[in-house]
């Protein structure tokens, strides 16, 4: 491995979005020229929807407009007031989502080996003014949902995923998606599947909440019939056409990015960068991203510099840790504090060749080993 090289002609960044064949997208958008149809629960809407209801064997989907509306109009639905309990370890929508229903979010750390909340540490965090847990699958690694949901049912609380990294992971033969009473799927640019932006709900069991969900992204009303309250997290005819091409080509990128995942690992054999695992038996992963963890954060820092003089742009996904953000108010978290500042997530894109990661991994290891 070699740490030094020209600058790339392009920019690498840590992901890239994937496009369809333009002929494919233009056939459905030729579809919304002839119909005029281009939001309002369109017809390619619901074929989104039924097609990834198939996909992940839920009986309940609903695709709205980004990850983080559906985790508003999910605690919204659920008529949660008081305490959440939730991850400092997560993109900070989830703790925003949580601020922006005028809840409160009470933060327990993560486990070191895959980065999750920690189950044995929530129960202690439980006051009477508890209403729910919501945890996140980092970078698809699965909670512990049997835990979860044990706890959950034991102190009557609802139990929300922010599922946005898990589109093609299967517990135990399950999607990931499909667990807890609610779980919310990004569908951002960045993501291994994608619709532009958007996002979608899961209910896995609950009619009742299901349909509340369905009327709460859609105003709260069908036609003149207005039941409760409800915001627009509708999405577009155009959004949905990107999603049912794209699914089609799911399983190449999903093959794509394990080729590049294991490289990586193979890559990192025996150093002193740490690649987070996830601790689930019997998962089907998606390889959606590639974190590390390395030895310090100036080493962190180090690298960043040195791949960006290269064109090579890395990420610090998640940072910081959300419990030390200024405007919230958090508990120290110090597992989730040090993952925050050591963790880098390396590119993952159609533009990222064996030699590239070859470059990439041997300036990490390079700068891991040099003194602080």
């Amino acid at each position: 491995m070699t740490s030094q090289t020209s600058s790339v002609p392009v920019p690498i960044m840590v992901t890239r979005s994937t496009l369809p064949p333009l002929e494919e997208y233009l056939g459905y958008i030729r579809q919304i020229w002839d119909t005029h149809c281009l939001t309002n629960n369109g017809p390619l809407v619901r074929e989104l929807e039924q097609r990834l209801a198939s996909y992940l064997a839920s009986p309940h989907i609903w695709f709205v407009t980004n990850c983080t509306a559906a985790l508003q109009i999910a605690i919204k639905a659920l008529n949660l007031q008081g305490e959440i309990i939730t991850t400092p370890f997560s993109y900070v929508a989830t703790t925003s989502a949580v601020l922006w229903e005028s809840c409160t979010p009470v933060f327990v750390d993560i486990r070191l080996g895959d980065l999750t909340i920690d189950p044995n540490l929530i129960e202690a965090a439980i006051t009477p003014r508890t209403r729910a847990i919501l945890a996140t699958h980092v970078y698809g690694f699965p909670c512990d949902v049997a835990a979860i949901s044990d706890i959950a049912r034991r102190h009557n609380l609802k139990v929300i995923y922010d599922a946005a990294h898990t589109f093609g992971c299967r517990l135990d033969g399950r999607a990931l998606a499909t667990f807890g009473d609610v779980s919310c799927l990004s569908f951002h640019a960045t993501k291994i599947f994608h619709t532009v932006e958007g996002g979608a709900i899961v209910i896995n069991d609950d009619a009742s909440l299901a349909e509340r969900i369905r009327l709460t992204r859609a105003f709260g009303h069908h036609r003149d019939d207005h039941r409760h309250l409800g915001i627009n997290g509708k999405n577009s005819e155009f959004h949905a056409a990107m999603g049912l091409c794209n699914l089609v080509h799911l399983d190449a990128n999903l093959a794509r990015h394990r080729r590049q995942h294991d490289n990586y690992s193979q890559l990192l054999s025996g150093t002193s960068v740490r690649i987070p695992r996830p601790e689930s038996v019997n998962l089907e992963y998606n390889y959606a991203y590639f974190p590390v963890l390395l030895p310090t954060e100036s080493a962190v820092e180090r690298s960043l510099a040195a791949l960006a003089a290269l064109n090579i742009y890395p990420r610090r996904y998640f940072y910081p840790s959300l419990n030390r953000i200024s405007y919230i108010s958090g508990h120290p978290c110090p597992v989730s504090e040090s993952a925050a500042e050591k963790v880098l997530c390396l590119p993952m894109s159609d533009l990222v060749t064996p030699e590239l990661q070859e470059i990439i991994i041997g300036t990490l290891v390079a700068h891991a080993r040099a003194p602080a």
